[in-house]
């Protein structure tokens, strides 16, 4: 089976995506992936044009820089045409909000991962906090708001905001991934800057509450309407912004895993079961990373996000999960399409 290996793209997630890919890239040549499939890279360059095959093999196989070229976003490399199911490795807005899934869904192909209603929700953090509630999973408490309202009434929004939800607070963009564009605030004057920052990125801000000293764990899901769910795993880190930020994220020696977390087994069992409502919630498909805050003193669990396309570089998360759970990375790239040619026959019944 000729598969299409899509990385790069539009979005601050540009060179982890290339990261992932990669990984997949090797994953999918290996001895025994080999003889299933054959791997077709095609990289998006950040100004949207898609490079052909060859251009984008040697990106993943050398890492050196590609020189960027212009021409027009609609005129695709003619290898397109062989692909025969697709595998997207396009982290953050435009690879994992549904606009890439919308296309491959008009070429009436199979491709890995939720179909468009699953991607624009697990994107979308207001609207997945909404699906959640509507779910009755426990959430923070947040509140709305928009670029327009920021503009038009920005001393007497972020009044409201600390009456409301207090301190400190995460002022996020709706629709952005890997913590970019996200703040924590302290104070009005913090909380009035980290407005105006989220809405440079957005035009929808959300707005949560902080909680103190909660333990982050994560929990991956992989399957389709009977999905499994992995070993449960916890973040930690260091680092100036006092949150898991982009800079802590992707810095060597800044943030560690721990798998498996080292929690109680009925902590443990609540995460997977509550992971699975998540992964309902929003209509997902293929895979996740469900992560979760843990307020140890109480016992509480509350969820934080989903995430549809997490990262999957040999150091990421899901991959670890995986293969804490006797998955190794070749045989999860392996499952992942299997998982998308038996959305695409159920679809064609």
């Amino acid at each position: 089976m000729r598969v299409g290996l899509l990385f790069g793209g539009r979005s601050g997630e540009h060179e982890v995506s290339i990261q992932s890919a990669t990984a997949v890239y090797k994953a999918l040549n290996s001895e025994v992936n080999r003889q299933r499939y054959q791997v077709i890279p095609f990289y998006i360059q950040s100004n949207g044009y898609w490079r052909d095959s060859e251009v984008s093999r040697l990106l993943l196989e050398s890492q050196a820089p590609i020189t960027q070229i212009e021409g027009s976003l609609w005129h695709f490399p003619p290898e397109v045409d062989k692909v025969e199911l697709w595998l997207p490795m396009l982290h953050g807005p435009n690879g994992e909000d549904g606009t890439i899934q919308g296309l491959f869904s008009l070429l009436h192909l199979p491709y890995v991962g939720s179909g468009v209603l699953g991607s624009a929700l697990g994107m979308d953090k207001i609207a997945m906090k909404a699906a959640f509630n509507q779910v009755g999973l426990p959430q923070v408490k947040y509140i709305s708001s928009t670029r327009e309202r920021v503009i038009e009434a920005q001393v007497e929004l972020a009044q409201s905001i600390a009456e409301e939800i207090g301190f400190p607070c995460f002022i996020k963009p709706a629709n952005l991934g890997s913590s970019v564009g996200i703040s924590k605030a302290q104070d009005i004057e913090q909380l009035s800057k980290a407005l105006e920052v989220a809405t440079l990125y957005d035009r929808r801000v959300i707005i949560e509450s902080g909680i103190p000293t909660p333990r982050e764990l994560e929990c991956a899901v992989l399957g389709n309407d009977n999905a499994l769910t992995s070993v449960v795993g916890e973040i930690t880190y260091s680092g100036e912004s006092g949150f898991y930020d982009y800079e802590t994220k992707y810095t060597d020696g800044r943030s560690q895993m721990h798998i498996p977390a080292d929690i109680p087994v009925h902590i443990v069992q609540k995460i997977q079961q509550m992971s699975l409502e998540a992964f309902r919630a929003i209509d997902a498909a293929g895979l996740a990373r469900v992560d979760f805050f843990y307020i140890e003193s109480t016992g509480d669990l509350l969820i934080n996000e989903i995430n549809t396309l997490p990262g999957f570089t040999n150091f990421s998360m899901y991959p670890q999960l995986w293969a804490a759970s006797g998955i190794d990375f070749s045989e999860l790239v392996h499952q992942l399409i299997q998982l998308a040619l038996e959305c695409y026959q159920q679809e064609l019944e």
